[in-house]
């Protein structure tokens, strides 16, 4: 018997990303951190430079597609939990923010393992390039959308 590979599509896609969102997800929760709170922390703590807000905001905008706002929201948060520090125009992560940040990877860490472990190598490398391909193409799309 044969069994045909599933195809990847929008929704197989989609699925996936909610999935593996869940599970980072349960662990953000347990330290009272939102999925853009911590893309906004992550993004603040692994710039090259210090980043401004509007610079953060610039980038998650362009990651996930968030409200401005939102991203705004967050990083008031941030600065109220005292997991981002404002200096001069710039954000600036804390020990607490750097310790938040490696706390959820350390939990994260095993389950990530056991997920994405086993998976070959040219299998990963085939899957990086055909969602970087859909991302370029969908940005481009949405684009054109909101010119």
């Amino acid at each position: 018997m044969t069994t045909t590979a599933p195809v990847a599509d929008a929704r197989a896609l989609g699925r996936a990303h909610y999935a593996a969102r869940g599970v980072l997800e349960h662990f953000l929760a347990l330290h009272g951190l939102t999925f853009q709170q911590q893309l906004t922390l992550r993004a603040a703590l692994t710039a090259d430079v210090p980043r401004t807000p509007d610079d953060l905001v610039g980038q998650i905008r362009g990651d996930v597609k968030a409200d401005p706002a939102d991203i705004r929201a967050a990083i008031d948060v941030l600065l109220d939990r005292r997991l981002l520090v404002a200096d001069g125009a710039h954000l600036r992560p804390t020990e607490a923010g750097r310790e938040l940040t490696a706390a959820v990877g350390a939990q994260t860490a095993p389950v990530t393992a056991r997920i994405w472990g086993g998976i070959p190598a040219e299998d990963l490398a085939a899957a990086g390039r055909v969602l970087a391909l859909v991302t370029e193409r969908a940005d481009a799309e949405l684009a054109a959308l909101t010119e």
